[in-house]
């Protein structure tokens, strides 16, 4: 995580035995701070934008449509930037 970059909030909606269902907000430039999932995952964006992923193998930008989700499967750490000049979301739905 960039001491610069604010920290995006994650507002936590659903959790059981079956899955975690997670709200992600992002102010612009900020991040989820590097991190790695226990579960495989889908992510379902809110809005059109574009995002930096960052891996230890380098960084991406994906341009990500609205309600075009998409799945990742466990174990890639890695660390999410909102490098929109607005607020940008997504739903995340971790499979248990």
């Amino acid at each position: 995580m960039s001491l610069n970059r604010p920290q995006a909030e994650a507002i936590l909606q659903i959790e059981n035995d079956r899955v975690i269902i997670t709200q992600w907000r992002f102010s612009p430039g900020a991040e989820t701070g590097w991190h790695k999932h226990g579960y495989d995952y889908i992510v379902v964006p809110s809005i059109k934008g574009k995002l930096l992923l960052e891996t230890s193998e380098g960084e991406n930008i994906a341009e990500l449509e609205a309600g075009q989700s998409y799945y990742r499967a466990v174990g890639v750490e890695h660390n999410v930037i909102n490098v929109n000049d607005y607020p940008y979301s997504f739903v995340e739905i971790e499979l248990k």
